[in-house]
């Protein structure tokens, strides 16, 4: 019987509570999930990928069936190298079925036999994203619940560096 691979691909900087909401969905959902860490050398992100790596590993632990990866090139070419047939991808609201269902329609058309998985995060989460939450931790909020203590612990050692 062949395993059903998923790639949750991201930037992740940093990982959520709507991350990790996903990530526990689709781990129920499918035989192996790989979040993998896209590496993208034209956008300058807070964390380092290995600092992302470190973080998702921490927080992947209690997930046996979960894997954290990093890549560089097109998601679908990884994805094939991974041996994933499913990319999967996480939903707040209309805004962001947008634009990921245009990423899914380029990605079919670069691979046909990936397809996309779309799950919706739970209603606690649809406020949450990376760029929101580095925002408040940045001028001192407090985003515990919104993320792993783990990562609030290295969101606040981040932004007392840059101070």
């Amino acid at each position: 019987m062949t395993k059903k691979i998923a790639l949750y691909p991201g930037s992740f900087d940093p990982p959520t509570n709507g991350h990790l909401d996903i990530i526990e969905k689709g781990s129920k959902l499918f035989d192996k999930v790989i979040v993998a860490v896209m590496i993208n050398p034209d956008k300058k992100g807070l964390f380092s990928v290995e600092e992302r790596m470190e973080m998702l590993n921490e927080i992947l632990k209690d997930f046996p069936n979960v894997e954290a990866d990093s890549f560089n090139g097109l998601t679908v070419d990884f994805a094939a190298e991974r041996k994933a047939c499913v990319m999967l991808r996480g939903l707040r609201a209309l805004s962001d079925f947008d634009s990921e269902f245009q990423l899914s329609l380029m990605n079919r058309r670069l691979n046909k036999d990936i397809q996309t998985v779309f799950l919706m995060t739970g209603m606690r989460w649809i406020y949450i994203s990376s760029s929101i939450i580095k925002q408040a931790a940045q001028f001192g909020g407090e985003v515990k619940g919104m993320v792993p203590d783990f990562v609030r612990k290295k969101l606040k050692q981040k932004y007392k560096k840059k101070k």
